[in-house]
């Protein structure tokens, strides 16, 4: 036996307790009349004297007592058992059955328990079992119980039989319990500073606070002080009880003071009395000139006025009931007739009608509205327009071959961008042209008709073995240019169709052409659609596609074209081609110049690709979207990615590959989108003629709800290096912001608006669409719908 039966059997000592057995059966009905069917019968498997009753083997009592497993009060887990209720039981003598289970289905009395039995089978039953169970080598007696709600007989198990025996002996039900556990005074034998008790407990925050109660009687005594109840004295201490000094100023004699009879304060006693607020009845204006005996001619109504007055209600009328009249003199002025109806009507306004107690503030207009610095004092920013770059027009359709001028119209110029070092700026029409010009002479250098560059992609999609014509193909507009970042890499990003476009630009010098090359050897030589893997999501996505095979063919006709650089070199215009699956609209490049993203919205789950030009290489990094993505930001600093749809704006950490954070903007369509270069703050514009300010540290929802533009916004923006922010609307202007942000986090974002810029007429409900600040100075470049291009400076 092992430590622990030893100290079973030393509990089973403790308690005491003779094991007491029923002899005989107890077959007898309970007292008061009770029923057959509640007899309870008690078997044993031998008959012992209790005088004679060897001790209980202590093993057997612990093996019986440790055999709880643990299971719940709810033993019908089935729910056959009987579920009556409080129903009597007796209600179904008559019947066959006893009752109903959780499934409604009959309970039938049981023919073989023993309430059916009579008491000649019940003794014959119990005689069998006793030698049954003497013969066996059972460690206890076998007890049977009728329950009479199942009509089913019960056999305790000898756990169940233990704790009975022990609760009526007056013990605890578990021999483990320890009735008399070793007392241990921590807190009268323990010092509590060597124990540490109560150490971890603050001072309660009442202890550092004002008193409620105090605060109350101070209250009450003012009240009292101002109501004249009481005086200084009494609160001094001087005077015990108030009523000592009214019972002296009623016995002085010279107490009979004079006082007004109409003070006119009855109002402010009356605000002051207790009960329900008073408030008083509107007075009534005072009478004008048409209310006296001898108006004014020119408040005499003619006959025509006395006509039109008639046909209105008393309550259209100047006057309402009362017609101005001339007197003599002041004795020939008559009773007024409609004097008991409007005191009447007035008596019902008063009555009928609520009032509420307004209080007017005394406030000036002028200091409600925030203090903001002059415009002038935060210069620099753009003022006037300097350069007009000259977009070619093109000829109307059905035209023919006529030269006038008045055949031509102006081509609608979408996007733009400048390079890094600010001497070049690149623009895109809607005829799929693409444009360079020199910033502070506005010549055109180059363009590049992507028209011709996307029919590369498809000549190799199609079958050669056709000998059908093809239709031509309709202009698709540039719907993105992107320049890259970078001031080593001159190359830039264009979208046209299901396309994304890599143009070299060759404006770089000697290092800047070799890095370049360097950086679209990759892009130039991509063969098999690019280096994707072929089982990832991107390859059914997106295909990489070289055109360097197409521009030696042609390099003979471009053989007198001069280079802008020096050191361009052969491969300068569109070097590759990236092949969408629907309609490419934006694309935005890293800061560092190598990883750039793509958005399709038509596109569902790769809406958002991810490229990297130096291995022709892209990503799908989303299995599934939510909404249909319209735009798509790096983060300047930190890797995170900016997904925009039509109504909120996600940020997803590209390395933990996770939802940081959802902008609640609260337009119905975004359609721009830009951050601040610290990276804490985004601007975000929609169609809905709102420009939204989120502050990222503050909360997900707008710092600032911008309306100041007529018409939707197109295009918005932050200054690379000025604390300016832009934004360009389809009502043909630019709303400049002074957007000062402060390292300070307790200090909110200063935003002034100093300038509205004007320069673009609105064609077929379109104003200006592109907008881009220079990168090292404060101007501002501009492209509307009118086919003008300009730049503002400061001067």
């Amino acid at each position: 036996m092992n430590d622990d039966d030893d100290d079973d059997v030393e509990i089973l000592e403790e308690v005491d307790v003779v094991r007491s057995w029923p002899k005989e059966l107890t077959g007898a009905k309970r007292a008061g009349g009770a029923d057959s069917s509640t007899l309870v019968k008690a078997r044993t498997t031998s008959q012992r004297d209790e005088s004679t009753e060897p001790a209980a083997d202590p093993e057997a009592t612990a093996r019986w007592v440790h055999a709880d497993d643990l299971s719940s009060d709810d033993e019908d887990a089935d729910g056959t058992q009987n579920r009556i209720g409080r129903v009597p039981l007796h209600w179904y003598d008559d019947y066959d059955h006893i009752g109903y289970d959780a499934h409604g289905r009959q309970i039938a009395k049981s023919k073989t328990s023993s309430a059916s039995k009579d008491l000649l089978d019940r003794a014959i039953d119990a005689a069998d079992d006793l030698d049954a169970n003497a013969n066996s080598n059972a460690n206890g007696a076998k007890f049977t119980v009728y329950d009479a709600l199942n009509a089913r007989d019960v056999v305790l198990t000898p756990r169940q039989v233990e704790l009975i025996r022990r609760l009526q002996s007056g013990a605890f039900a578990h021999p483990e319990h320890d009735a008399n556990p070793d007392y241990v005074a921590y807190f009268s034998g323990v010092d509590p500073e060597v124990s540490g008790l109560n150490s971890d407990r603050y001072e309660k925050k009442s202890r550092f606070q004002p008193s409620k109660w105090e605060k109350l009687q101070v209250r009450r005594l003012l009240h009292r002080l101002k109501c004249g109840s009481i005086n200084m004295d009494y609160l001094e201490g001087r005077v015990r009880d108030m009523n000592d000094l009214v019972s002296k100023s009623n016995d002085d004699p010279d107490s009979d003071k004079p006082f007004l009879l109409w003070k006119g304060d009855e109002e402010d006693e009356l605000a002051l009395r207790k009960g329900p607020q008073h408030m008083p009845a509107p007075k009534l204006p005072p009478p004008g000139h048409a209310y006296s005996y001898n108006p004014p001619e020119e408040y005499l109504p003619n006959e025509e006025e006395l006509k039109e007055w008639e046909e209105l209600d008393p309550e259209d009328r100047p006057y309402g009931h009362f017609i101005p009249k001339k007197h003599p003199n002041l004795r020939s002025v008559g009773a007024y007739e409609h004097a008991v109806r409007e005191r009447f009507e007035r008596c019902l306004d008063l009555y009928l009608c609520p009032r509420a107690m307004k209080r007017r503030l005394n406030i000036d207009p002028e200091s409600l509205v925030p203090s903001l610095p002059k415009a002038s004092d935060l210069r620099p920013f753009p003022t006037a327009k300097v350069v007009a770059y000259e977009v070619p027009k093109t000829k109307k359709k059905g035209d023919g071959e006529k030269d006038d001028e008045e055949n031509e119209q102006a081509v609608v110029v979408r996007c733009l961008a400048v390079s890094p070092d600010g001497q070049f700026l690149v623009s895109g029409d809607e005829n799929g042209v693409v444009r360079l010009w020199e910033v502070q002479t506005g010549r055109l250098l180059r363009s590049w008709d992507l028209m011709l560059v996307i029919s590369v992609g498809e000549e190799e999609a199609e079958d050669q073995s056709t000998s059908q014509e093809r239709e031509p193909q309709t202009k698709k507009p540039v719907t993105s240019l992107e320049w890259n970042p970078n001031r080593s890499h001159h190359c830039l990003l264009a979208t046209i169709g299901k396309c994304a476009v890599v143009i070299s630009t060759e404006t770089g010098g000697p290092d800047d052409s070799e890095l370049t090359d360097a950086l679209l050897s990759a892009a130039s030589t991509c063969k098999h659609g690019g280096n994707i893997a072929p089982e990832s999501r991107a390859a059914k996505a997106v295909k990489w596609t070289s055109l360097q095979k197409k521009k030696s063919s042609k390099s003979s006709s471009k053989a007198n074209t001069p280079p802008i650089s020096a050191y361009g070199t052969a491969s300068s215009g569109p070097i590759c081609l990236l092949r969408t699956n629907r309609e490419c609209t934006q694309v935005r490049w890293h800061r560092k110049g190598d990883y750039f993203v793509t958005v399709s919205p038509k596109a569902g789950a790769a809406a958002v690709l991810i490229h990297q030009l130096s291995k022709a290489a892209s990503q799908q990094p989303f299995g599934k979207v939510k909404g249909e993505i319209q735009l798509a930001c790096f983060h300047p600093q930190k890797p995170f990615l900016f997904v925009a749809s039509k109504e909120h704006v996600r940020v997803y950490h590209l390395v933990k590959q996770m939802m940081v954070k959802r902008l609640m903007s609260g337009c119905r369509h975004i359609s721009s989108l830009d951050v601040h270069g610290s990276g804490d703050h985004v601007v975000v514009g929609s169609l809905d003629r709102r420009l939204v300010w989120f502050d990222l540290d503050l909360a997900n929802t707008p710092y600032k709800t911008l309306k100041y533009h007529e018409r939707a916004l197109r295009s918005v923006g932050f200054h690379p290096r000025y604390p300016l922010m832009a934004s360009a609307s389809d009502d043909g202007s630019i709303h400049v912001f002074h957007s000062m942000v402060y390292s300070d986090l307790m200090r909110n974002p200063l935003i002034v608006p100093v300038k509205v810029l004007r320069g673009h007429n609105v064609v077929n409900s379109l104003g200006t669409l592109a907008m881009v600040f220079h990168p090292t100075q404060p101007w501002l470049f501009s492209a509307g719908a009118d086919g003008k291009i300009h730049l503002f400076q400061d001067l």
